[in-house]
Parts: structure tokens; sequence; C-alpha cells
């Protein structure tokens, strides 16, 4: 007897198990925040974010101080309330800096020049380049040079708040931090110049930095290495007059700088004879360091800063590479779709094409049904209107809503039903080979109509004594929603046209379960219908091809089957699929590695099967992703362009195969959508099947809820329940 106490808890458990998200829902969440993330980040620090590339024209110079115009090319504006002081750089010496690196060619040819004539400079750093390239700014401070700020994203500062300055400065300082645990003091504002080219819109931006305690360094020396004026015009425009002291503006990143490089190898020398000095900021001034070491938190939030850095960089390279793998894939597939295809049709629609004497012996018909009483009475009638001869077993799996009883009640000829307790749709099947009495079975779902040929078209490739098995051609009958559409589409040129593909090249990986015919003695020899994974379909298609057997396509066995038409449904009966076929693929892996039809089939098949339909399904979205991406950071028309492209090259393989199935174009106006939306939910799907066969979950058969409303074209409608949920009859 259970108290109010007891209860209650049990309530609680049950309610806490709810709660508890599955790891196969859990998992692909987080996968996808932490891929946003990389993507964002990545964006972030290749100035695909936040970036502001306005330079601000000249303004008037009536605010800025007398001594800051005619002064040194060193701003201390650090001490509140006191005049800025101007510094200069003492004569005979230089202080080289090198600004918007450092670049992963040229920044070590500059440091090697630099460490072979031995002379120090500083290096105006930003962001998004130190981030990524974390071990030349090390370098650059292992070897004595000192590193300044250059913002992070490099903006002109004069255009933005005092928030957004502040970001820029902690987030410079917070990657070199991370790539070589310090601070700097010094700071170089992007697009600066001469000290006396300071004016009314820079200098509050100057005095703003100057209060966080930075000292802003310009230069008073060009030698516009960024023009590529060739070595000489270099040199001399960084050659100081009169022995000048000198601050020398040069540049390792940015673009080709092998101008710079060479320059370098012949001014350094040249200096040093004339008595010049190359010293760091701080030496030539007399001034202590402008590295200050960081510690403790501080250090590891830089750290861990550079290092997601560098993951998200290898992320999207990891991405670019599967793009370019899909990209193969996908034109690679196409084409072979569109030339075998053509080629299938061209032999089995050709005069002289046929498979022997014509088969007109009776034919077992197996309908596998639990709880289908909506669908099942279409489905039966729609057998006894076969024009071929059948003998139909409708096999009642333990159902609960009385499908065995409304067939029983049909009084139809031919018409027999074999009840059993519910042990799945394997089992339901070898009942109904073990009840059959001919030697040729024809399988079909409880929620399919055959029209009145399909049995006579299905089974004519017996004629061949090699053939074990045929695919007929499933059809979406409840195709007036967009679920449905979308379905149809993918029925006609996802798994129709690849059939004709897979036909040609003897790798068939599925018979469809909803219109399917074996040669008995074909499924005695394998065993019958195997329980050992959840697409049985495939699993005894691939264990035929093992066993010998050749596979073909009926493209005229028309069967029109009820597809999911709600999300949840479509999401259940396609992870089923998805999980079933990997199942199948890991239980025939054996087959690679064996000779004889086997090995044929292991080393063409099962290949063609997980990079058709494992391997391409699952990096199909990162064109998506990058559609997305290069529409959000850029560039947006190339990136419109390549995705339209794409889906032109799908647009043509989806018109030709509605023109082999005689099908109406007008469904593939949702063709674009349908790219959109279905491949994401696909995709899903697909990652929650790899999680789960991962993770070494088990995923149980799953019962989809059927309306009953599809019937072959031209069958007489059958009088219906009434319910809002009524569609038309395929017709």
């Amino acid at each position: 007897m259970t108290t109010p106490v007891t209860r209650g808890r049990h309530n609680r458990k049950k309610q806490t198990r709810r709660r508890r998200l599955p790891m196969r829902y859990l998992l692909p969440f987080l996968l996808l925040v932490a891929l946003l993330a990389m993507l964002m980040l990545r964006g972030y620090v290749h100035s695909e974010i936040l970036a502001d590339h306005r330079i601000q024209p000249p303004a008037a110079t009536d605010t800025v101080p007398e001594q800051v115009l005619e002064g040194g090319p060193v701003i201390d504006a650090r001490s509140a309330g006191e005049p800025p002081k101007s510094l200069r750089i003492p004569d005979h010496r230089i202080v080289l800096t090198f600004d918007d690196g450092p670049d992963p060619e040229w920044t070590p040819r500059v440091l090697d020049k630099l460490k072979e004539h031995h002379a120090h400079a500083v290096f105006f750093v930003t962001g998004t380049m130190a981030s990524r390239y974390p071990d030349l700014v090390k370098r650059m401070v292992d070897e004595g040079h000192e590193v300044g700020l250059h913002t992070f994203n490099h903006p002109d500062l004069s255009y933005q708040s005092h928030t957004r300055v502040d970001w820029e400065l902690s987030q410079n300082q917070l990657v070199l931090a991370g790539a070589a645990g310090i601070r700097s003091s010094l700071f170089r504002p992007p697009y600066s110049s001469f000290a006396d080219a300071m004016d009314d819109k820079s200098w509050p931006v100057t005095q703003y930095i100057g209060g966080l305690g930075y000292l802003t360094v310009v230069n008073n020396t060009d030698s516009e290495d960024w023009k590529r004026p060739g070595v000489r015009t270099i040199i001399e425009n960084a050659t100081p007059k009169h022995g000048k002291g000198a601050i020398v503006l040069m540049h390792d990143s940015g673009g080709d700088r092998s101008q710079t490089v060479a320059a370098l190898d012949r001014f350094l020398p040249g200096m040093h004879d004339r008595g010049y000095e190359f010293t760091n900021l701080t030496t030539a001034l007399g001034a202590p360091s402008a590295h200050t070491p960081v510690t403790g938190l501080a250090l590891w939030q830089g750290k861990a800063f550079v290092h997601a850095v560098g993951v998200s960089d290898r992320i999207t390279d990891v991405m670019a590479a599967g793009l370019a793998v899909i990209g193969v894939l996908v034109i690679s597939r196409f084409g072979l779709m569109l030339l075998l295809s053509f080629a299938h049709a061209r032999r089995v629609r050709g005069r002289g094409f046929g498979w022997g004497e014509p088969v007109t012996r009776p034919v077992t018909v197996l309908v596998p049904a639990y709880n289908e009483r909506e669908c099942i009475a279409n489905t039966v009638r729609s057998l006894v209107a076969s024009d071929y001869p059948v003998e139909v077993i409708v096999i009642d799996d333990g159902s609960t809503d009385g499908t065995a009883d409304i067939v029983e009640a049909m009084w139809l000829p031919n018409v027999r039903v074999v009840r059993q307790r519910n042990a799945g749709k394997p089992a339901a099947l070898n009942n109904g080979i073990a009840h059959a009495r001919h030697d040729i079975i024809v399988m079909m779902d409880g929620d399919t109509v055959f029209e009145p040929s399909t049995v006579r078209e299905l089974v004519q490739p017996f004629a061949d004594l090699r053939v074990g098995a045929v695919a007929g051609n499933a059809k979406v009958g409840n195709r007036d929603s967009m679920i449905g559409a979308w379905q149809h589409i993918e029925y006609v040129m996802g798994f129709n046209l690849d059939r004709r593909m897979y036909d040609l090249l003897r790798c068939m990986p599925t018979i469809p379960g909803a219109v399917g015919a074996f040669r008995r003695d074909a499924l005695d020899r394998i065993g019958g219908m195997s329980e050992d994974t959840l697409a049985e379909d495939t699993d005894v298609t691939m264990a035929l091809h093992r066993d010998g057997w050749r596979v073909v396509y009926a493209e005229n066995a028309r069967a029109w089957t009820e597809a999911p038409e709600t999300v949840q449904q479509l999401w259940s009966q396609r992870y089923r699929w998805s999980y079933g076929t990997m199942q199948a693929i890991w239980k025939h892996r054996r087959a690679v590695i064996e000779r004889g039809p086997s090995g044929r089939f292991g080393r063409v098949g099962l290949p063609f099967v997980a990079l058709f339909m494992v391997v391409a399904p699952l990096l199909a979205p990162l064109i998506d992703v990058f559609l997305l991406y290069g529409i959000v950071f850029g560039p947006t028309q190339k990136t419109i362009v390549a995705w339209l492209g794409v889906l032109a090259v799908q647009a043509v393989c989806a018109a030709y195969a509605f023109r082999l199935d005689r099908e109406r174009m007008t469904h593939l106006i949702s063709l674009p959508l349908q790219q959109i939306l279905y491949r994401q939910l696909m995709y899903v799907v697909l990652l929650q099947s790899w999680i789960t066969a991962l993770t070494g979950g088990r995923l149980r058969w799953q019962k989809l809820r059927r309306t009953g409303v599809v019937e072959a074209p031209g069958a007489m409608t059958g009088q219906r329940r009434g319910s809002s949920n009524d569609r038309r009859p395929v017709a």
C-alpha cells in the first residue's frame, strides 16, 4: 500500500527523469553552440566582426597644444592636470618600429635580420594578428624587443566611443598576456603619422589614452615601405638627417614586405657604420621598460583566449577542408547520378531490353502490420485490385487497434491474416515467409498502396535467375503539405535517382520496405530477415549482395506510401533509418576484406553507401554554415553566388529525376526552402544517430501515426471516417 509520502517521492522521481535532457539531444545542442562560438571568435579575430575601416579626414588643430604639434614623436599625457610632454629620441639613436604584425611570413624574416645585425626594435602589434600568431610575439619579447599596442581590430579611434577604446586596448593587452605574459605601456594609434598631424579629432583620444597610463608613440621618419617604392628609396626615407635621433616607421605585415626585409639587410649595417645605435624606445629615452609581467588570473585569461583563437582557426580550417570534400562529393555524386541514371533509363527503356520470358506465376505479398487500422483497408484493396495473381498475407504483429479484425471482416479472396504476439517487423516478415505458398515474395508496408500493375512490374526481373531481389519505385502519396512536398522531392531525386545509379553499379544498398520483391531461395540462403539492425531492408539487401545475388530497380513498380506529416514523426523515422543504416554498414564491414561477390560489394558498395548516405549528408550542412557565415561576415556577393551555383546543380538533377519519373515540375518550387530547412533537420538527425552509435545507445522501433489518406491513382475513393485531418487522395 502506497502512502501520500511515497507517492510524492515517486512523482518527484518521475519529474526528475522527465526534466533530464537525453544525451543524444544535449550533445548536438552543445556542439552547435560550441561551433557558433568558434565561428564568432574566428570572425572577431579576423576583423570580420566589429571591424570599422573608416578613416577620419584631416581636421583643425585648434585644441592641440603647441608643444605637441612642434614636439617629438613620443607624447606623454599620463599626468592628469599637467601639460602633456613631448619627447624626442637622442642623436645617433634610431628606434625602428614595425606596425600591423605579426605576420607569419614576414615577421620572422624581420626578426632574423634584427638578430643578425644585433639591433632591437619596437613592434606595434594588433590583437587580431597577435592572437593568431602568439609564438611570434613571444619571440619578440624573448629576443629583447619591445612590444606595443596597436589596438585589436585597427579602427580609427577618433570615430570610437570611450567604451570601444577601452575594449580595443583591453583585448590587445589580453592577447599580449596570453602570448608573452606581459603588459605594455606603449601605444600607437592606427592611421597615425607625425606629431604635427595631430588634430582636434585625434587629440582627445590621445589625452584619454594617456589618462589610462599609455605613452603614445607616433614617428618622425616614415620609410613609406607600404608603397613598395624599392629598397633604395626605403633606405633613403628611413635615414635620419644630420645625425638626429629618429623613430622610423616600417611594417612587418599588411602585404608583401620583401622590400622591407631587403632594405633592413643594407640599412642596419650601414647605419651602424655611421655610428647609429638601434635600441628599444625606453632604452633610448632612459626610461623603465614598457613591459610589465602578468601573473595570476589575468595571465590565465590571456592564455585561454589565445588558445581559443587557435582552436577556432583550426576548426575553421577543418570546416573549410570539409567544405572542399563535400563540394567534390556533391559534384561527383550529381555527375554520376545524371550520367548513370541516363544510361539506366536508356537501357531499360530500349526496344530490345527484356529480362527474359515474362514471369506469370503467382506470388505472395506480405503485409506486416502493427496498429494500422487507418491504412490497412486501402492497402489490402489495392492488392486485390492487382492485375497479377497474388496471395496476400497480412501479419498482425500484436496490434491493439483491431487491424486484423478489419482485414478479416473484408472477406476478400486470397487474403489471409496471420496473428502473432508483438515481436517487431523482421519477425513478422519471417513469419509471413514461413506461411507463404509461392517462391517469389513481395513485401510492402501497411501504410502503402500499390497500383494494379505494380506487382507485375516488380516481379519481371526474376526472369533473370541471377536476380535475388527487386526494388520498386516508392512515391509519397500525401504530398499536399510542405513537409510532404519536401519528402516527395527527396524520394524522386534522392532515392529513385540513386537507385538507377546503384543498379548499374551493382551495389543497390536498400530494397525499400514499401515496395520490394525477393526470391525465396535467396532469402533462405541468407537466413531470412535479420533482427540485428533497425534497417532490416538495408541489412537484407547487403546480405544478398554478399551472397552473390543481383539486386535491380524496377522503375514502373510504383507504390504510394504515406510519409510522416509532422516534424516529430519525420525525425523519428529518419533517426531510425540513419541509425539502422550505420548498424548495417558496421555489421557487413568484413565484406571489405573478403573475396568474391562479398568482397566486390565490400570494396565498391559499402564505400559508396558510407560516402553518400552517411558522410556526405553529415558534411552537407557546411555549405549552409558557410553561406550564413559569408552573408554575415563577407564576402556576401561571392558567397550567395556560390550557394546559388550549388542550388542550380541540384535543381538540374531534380528536374531530370522528375522528368524520368514523369512527375510535375511544380513541386520543385519548394526546392530552395527544402535545402535551407529540410536538410538541416536531416543533418541533426544524422548527427544524433552518430552520437547514439558512438555512445553505445540503443534505439527502439517507433510507431508513426497514420491517417489512411493515401490511395493509388485511379482507385475508387473508399468511405473514410470524417476527420479534420483528411487529405484528398493522390490523383
